[in-house]
């Protein structure tokens, strides 16, 4: 299921706005991907307020090769459609050629409030969406891994 962080309810629109607008100059949305094996319950993960956090618990992210966190600047998201709903988005990302392995369960979009300090205790994590792709998790087999969010990361419920 597809939930926001405890810690950025009512505020994801200004979360993306720091990025898109570029409030900090060194922000960036963080895309971060939660391999299937030791996942928690949604209901646990909500609770985390940071990622190393997060990560020191069962969570893990992929171990293939050729996985990396994405870092999205003000040039890779776009501004909120403000609708209603409100609706957060950014572009679509590739991993290339991800070779068999863990499996891809979930995708977090983070913020880092400053990408030149600090590391993943400084990261916090905003909402978390799960990687499916015909109701079942995604499953690399050495092919590209294309994650695109055309109805926005964040859709508002009003």
């Amino acid at each position: 299921m597809d939930f926001v962080f405890d810690n950025a309810r009512g505020r994801s629109h200004e979360i993306h706005r720091i990025v898109n607008d570029n409030v900090l100059a060194n922000s960036a949305l963080i895309l971060v991907v939660l391999a299937e094996a030791g996942l928690e319950t949604d209901d646990v993960l909500r609770t985390y307020t940071t990622l190393s956090a997060l990560l020191a618990a069962a969570n893990n992210e992929p171990a293939q090769a050729q996985y990396n966190r994405k870092t999205l600047t003000d040039a890779d998201i776009g501004p909120a459609t403000i609708g209603p709903p409100l609706r957060l988005t950014y572009g679509p990302q590739t991993w290339t050629s991800v070779v068999a392995g863990d499996s891809w369960a979930k995708i977090l979009t983070c913020i880092d409030y400053d990408t030149t300090a600090g590391g993943d205790a400084d990261i916090v994590p905003i909402v978390a969406q799960d990687m499916k792709v015909n109701g079942a998790y995604v499953i690399p087999a050495g092919t590209n891994i294309q994650w695109s969010v055309p109805n926005g990361y964040y859709v508002s419920s009003g």
